[in-house]
């Protein structure tokens, strides 16, 4: 019986494909001993145990970006994590671990080395986290989920994808899709979104009261498929065409509506997005180091995507540009293939792939 131990969680873009790949170890040798590393403080102190798989805990140590006082105090906190995960893997008889960013990832990685485990390295990032740069060093495999992520010996293997994403049939859903939102089958969707949170950004561009064109699509003969986010008070029209809803609980239901989306790039996003081969207007979220730029820059590339700064996002640029594409079937379909193109479904296969690699090597 082989025993994994997988490293990672913080948000939900490292505990996500973690848990895709936990299911489809589990699905393949029901005899598998999966185990998931993580912190207490994280999402995976949740999510692991209410899919049903032990997790194994290990401090939190951020790595210090200045000189102070947790600077100071990290060599010896990092350390004891090490410990900690060394421990596990000596008693659990873990045979490989993976990892997938995230605070439980450093330390795992160097805890399997010096037990002399093989460790394979996912990166979910077109711009890869400080962990995982220094795990790929060493691993023995190293998956990417996007073209030219700046990892070493990085093999492209795409996003573990949920399976309600890869078994999705957009077509056969589409009628059942369009009766839970309210909105009519025959007539073409645009699906914005901002994730669990919504965007402000996205909101002011299409909603009632800032000017939002919202008004613009309905006349050019789309529906509206606008999810706000949970904590939003954007007021509702309520008028027959356009669906407003705070959170997409069925985003299987969502995807298989739409026939373009306007949306942030998160890494899970912009994968989904691909491997449904749905043409996309991303407008990358512009805090941070400017990684979701990255992830949506391969769709762009290919000429599956339009990409839109968010300092310049507004209702006016959705009817100077977005409005526009809506009327122009040619290009959205040529979006649509080239989407296909470069969406890879089998991320998971893909990861599981690399571990046996591994395991043998």
């Amino acid at each position: 019986m082989t025993t994994y131990l997988l490293a990672g969680g913080g948000t939900a873009g490292h505990v996500n494909p973690l848990l895709a790949v936990a299911d489809g170890l589990r699905a393949r040798d029901p005899q598998a001993e999966v185990l998931v590393l993580g912190t207490r403080e994280g999402l995976e102190a949740r999510l692991v145990p209410e899919r049903g798989y032990e997790l194994l805990i290990v401090d939190k140590v951020p790595f210090p970006r200045r000189p102070n006082g947790a600077a100071a105090a990290f060599p010896a906190r990092f350390r004891r994590a090490i410990g900690q995960v060394r421990a596990h893997i000596a008693e659990r008889g873990v045979d490989v671990v993976v990892g997938f960013g995230g605070y439980a990832s450093a330390p795992a990685y160097v805890a399997a080395r010096r037990e002399r485990v093989p460790f394979v390295v996912h990166e979910a990032n077109a711009r890869p986290g400080l962990a995982n740069v220094l795990g790929a060093r060493r691993a023995a495999r190293v998956g990417v989920a996007f073209e030219g992520t700046p990892l070493r010996r990085a093999r492209v293997v795409g996003m573990p994808l949920r399976d309600e994403i890869v078994t999705l049939d957009r077509g056969a859903l589409r009628a059942e899709a369009a009766e839970y939102f309210g909105l009519d089958a025959s007539k073409p969707v645009l699906l914005v979104f901002g994730g669990s949170l919504g965007a402000q950004r996205l909101n002011e561009a299409f909603g009632e009261g800032h000017g939002g064109a919202w008004r613009d699509v309905l006349d050019a003969g789309w529906q509206l498929l606008h999810a706000t986010g949970e904590r939003s008070e954007l007021p509702d029209p309520g008028v027959p065409g356009y669906a407003m809803v705070r959170y997409l609980d069925r985003m299987d239901l969502a995807f298989a509506l739409a026939d373009l989306v306007v949306s942030r790039a998160g890494a899970a996003t912009v994968s989904e997005i691909s491997a449904l081969g749905i043409p996309t207007i991303y407008v990358p979220y512009a805090v941070g180091n400017g990684e979701q730029a990255l992830n949506a820059s391969s769709a762009v590339r290919a000429g599956a995507a339009v990409l839109i700064p968010d300092a310049g996002f507004t209702g006016d640029i959705v009817r100077a540009e977005v409005v526009p594409l809506l009327a122009d079937e040619p290009r959205r379909s040529a979006m649509a293939k080239a989407a296909a193109s470069i969406g890879i479904k089998d991320g998971t296969a893909n990861v599981i792939a690399l571990i046996d690699e591994a395991l043998r090597g």
